[in-house]
């Protein structure tokens, strides 16, 4: 990063980023375009044919490029370094049903089937996923060649501006590039804070400027310093530089980035009701979907199962149980027996440990594999879990002898949304049993990293890893 206070940044000069977002542009209307336009050579063999739909697929990749700019596909975010895999797809879905009412309503591309249409839209979608990771390495070698959109120094070394410093280390992207701290206590201060150099003070803030060295400051003083704050950016707005306040970086961190209006003034939003909105519906429709299919393959096995355990000790088939779900209501979980029936321990006071003496030998398969859960697909059928959550504990399971609830002060919070038939948390390697305080406080952390960051896409991704996290875990027994 240092690189930069020996010459200005390639990146940084005026006019680049829109000579970039012109070239992606440019790019995403010839991908758009490129799949048609080589199925119209293949298909075609009149020339005037040829000639004519060249200029609707022209046409065509500029409407794509509105309707990505009409998305956001264009904004700030494209120079972080996130996947944006979903903006992508959502916004080619978008403009592909435009070609689609093309092909339809005004009868253009009738020579295309609809499977080489299916093709063309897949092919250019591949096509934007591949551009985008190309992108992101073309950024990563910038970055490491010391290259930035922006220069940017602290100005005011305080406790305030080390957090920021850090924090931009750990999620450094090509926007800003960090090369040092400006503060006026020169001779109080230490050569270097976060692994950065003190520039100088002021002035030598105002010379880094003046010699395009510098071109973000973000001014990280204490909120209370009000008047020094206004002296500042007064001074600072007579100079070509951008000028940021550093909010308290201890309030950012709890916000998760998260701002909101109320009556016009920007406030930190700390915690909002999980699955607001349309999410709740979305979600419900999600579980009654995803556990009706899963039934059809899991009823011969259930039968099987059922089958296994009656044969091998006497007793009911299923397991009810007590367990806490939304809002820290008690629900009953169906599970099938796994523990002979004279010894079952219906709040789960005692946890299951290897070699546990009240498991029956069919019991010691079916947990081992998770087959002991699919009943539970009845209870997301009937409304009280869903198919991704965090997993219910029974009313007096312990950690290290502790009660949960006591043992971690964020446990309630998991209760917030429907308890799960696997989570974020049992994919991380943390199911079965719970003997230490650790492992249950990084359940519940995995589980309310689940709850803050919850989409369809999370829960598919946790579905598509939970069987070979159930395959390869030696933690259930």
């Amino acid at each position: 990063m240092r690189q930069l206070l020996h010459g200005s940044s390639l990146l940084a000069r005026p006019g680049f980023v829109q000579y970039f977002l012109a070239g992606m542009r440019l790019v995403h209307g010839f991908t758009a375009a490129l799949p048609g336009l080589l199925l119209l050579l293949w298909l075609s063999e009149e020339r005037a044919l040829t000639q004519s739909y060249s200029a609707v697929l022209l046409f065509f990749g500029v409407l794509t490029v509105l309707m990505f700019q009409a998305l956001d596909v264009y904004s700030e975010d494209i120079f972080s370094n996130l996947l944006r895999f979903r903006v992508m797809f959502f916004a080619w879905s978008a403009a592909f049903c435009l070609l689609l009412f093309m092909h339809q309503a005004l009868e253009m591309f009738g020579f295309m089937e609809g499977h080489l249409l299916a093709l063309w839209f897949f092919v250019s979608l591949l096509a934007f996923g591949a551009e985008r990771l190309l992108v992101l390495s073309l950024f990563r070698r910038w970055v490491g060649a010391g290259q930035f959109l922006q220069s940017a120094v602290i100005l005011g070394g305080t406790e305030n501006g080390v957090r920021l410093a850090e924090h931009m280390s750990r999620h450094c992207d090509i926007r800003s590039g960090l090369i040092g701290f400006i503060d006026d206590r020169i001779g109080r201060m230490p050569d270097t804070l976060a692994g950065l150099p003190l520039l100088g003070d002021s002035r030598d803030l105002e010379s880094l400027i003046r010699r395009e060295r510098v071109t973000q400051v973000l001014v990280a003083l204490p909120w209370s310093a009000e008047n020094r704050i206004g002296q500042i950016v007064r001074e600072l707005r007579k100079l070509p530089v951008n000028v940021l306040l550093v909010p308290d970086m201890l309030a950012f961190r709890h916000a998760r980035n998260r701002i909101t209006e109320v009556g016009g003034l920007p406030m930190f939003n700390v915690s909002e009701r999980p699955l607001d909105g349309w999410s709740p519906l979305i979600k419900r429709l999600e579980d009654l979907v995803l556990a009706s299919l899963a039934l059809v393959p899991a009823l011969p096995v259930m039968v099987l199962v059922a089958l296994a355990i009656k044969l091998d000790s006497p007793g009911p088939v299923l397991f009810r149980q007590k367990r806490y779900g939304y809002n820290n209501r008690l629900i009953e979980v169906f599970k099938f027996r796994s523990m002979y029936c004279d010894r079952a321990d219906a709040n789960a006071e005692r946890q299951t440990t290897r070699g546990d003496d009240r498991i029956t030998r069919v019991g010691r398969f079916i947990r081992k594999t998770s087959l002991d859960e699919l009943p539970q697909l009845f209870n997301v059928l009937l409304g009280s879990m869903s198919m991704v959550g965090p997993r219910p504990h029974a009313t007096a399971t312990k950690a290290a002898g502790i009660l949960f609830e006591e043992a971690v002060k964020e446990y309630t919070a998991r209760h917030r949304v429907k308890p799960g038939i696997t989570g974020w948390a049992q994919i991380n390697g943390y199911r079965g049993e719970t003997d230490t305080l650790e492992k249950i406080e990084k359940r519940v952390e995995y589980d309310l990293q689940y709850i803050e960051n919850w989409s369809v896409w999370f829960d598919l991704y946790i579905l598509f890893r939970t069987l070979p996290a159930v395959i390869f875990t030696r933690e259930a027994y």
